[in-house]
């Protein structure tokens, strides 16, 4: 139970520090803190995520992390659902909170209008680019991503300074992402705000848990070959 807890309340901060700086701090005219802001919010959350709960559960707090790390041959099959199941409820909270603040704004908030900085493609990606390269770009980060997640925890590398790396490939990657689908690399994250924009962001939900899962069980059979000493 410790460690589903510890699964739980990091992807609760990842969702409510990285989408909360989404929706309440990116737009605002003159100080807002853009796309730059973001992607720095996101990262700074896992960084925060992995050294105070790394410990306990391994600092997961992304299905496609857990699928990774599991195909990687790094934990148990019987541990997966319990930590998905904890992400996501997790990032379903963070999502809820940030509703809940956003409506006591002096004009209100409607989800379904503004989004909730929930993921998506075509005329719902902040740059308009097209599902295939929504399908692409999210599989080949999500990817990246692992890569270097499982290279930074391998045995032979210092596990001090991987909370660190992995919050600074984080932000890369959203720099990288967020013009294309307001970047996922993680099904908890977009299952939040999905759930309560409904509409176009339920049905283009699949693409964010299909391309995450594919890149991050590749980065996982790349990470055994690399790195059989785990």
């Amino acid at each position: 139970m410790r460690k589903l807890a510890a699964e739980f309340l990091g992807t609760f901060l990842l969702v409510f520090g990285g989408c909360g700086a989404a929706v309440f701090a990116a737009g605002v005219p003159n100080v807002g803190i853009g796309f730059m802001g973001v992607a720095l919010a996101f990262g700074l959350t896992v960084v925060a995520g992995a050294y105070a709960f790394g410990p306990i559960s391994g600092g997961h707090f992304n299905p496609a992390v857990t699928v990774g790390v599991f195909t990687a041959g790094r934990m148990p099959a019987k541990d997966v659902a319990g930590y998905i199941g904890a992400q996501v409820v997790g990032g379903l909270v963070a999502a809820g909170l940030l509703l809940v603040l956003l409506k006591g704004g002096p004009d209100g908030y409607d989800a379904a209008t503004s989004g909730l900085a929930a993921n998506g493609f075509g005329e719902h990606s902040p740059g308009g680019y097209s599902m295939m390269t929504g399908l692409i770009g999210e599989t080949v980060l999500t990817f990246l991503f692992l890569t270097v997640i499982l290279g930074a925890t391998a045995k032979a590398s210092s596990p001090a300074m991987a909370g660190l790396v992995i919050g600074l490939t984080l932000t890369l990657i959203h720099l990288i992402g967020i013009p294309l689908t307001n970047l996922s690399v993680n099904p908890a994250r977009s299952t939040g705000p999905a759930l309560f924009v409904g509409g176009w962001a339920l049905s283009q939900l699949w693409l964010f848990w299909v391309a995450p899962i594919v890149g991050g069980a590749a980065a996982g059979l790349l990470a055994k070959w690399l790195h059989p000493e785990n």
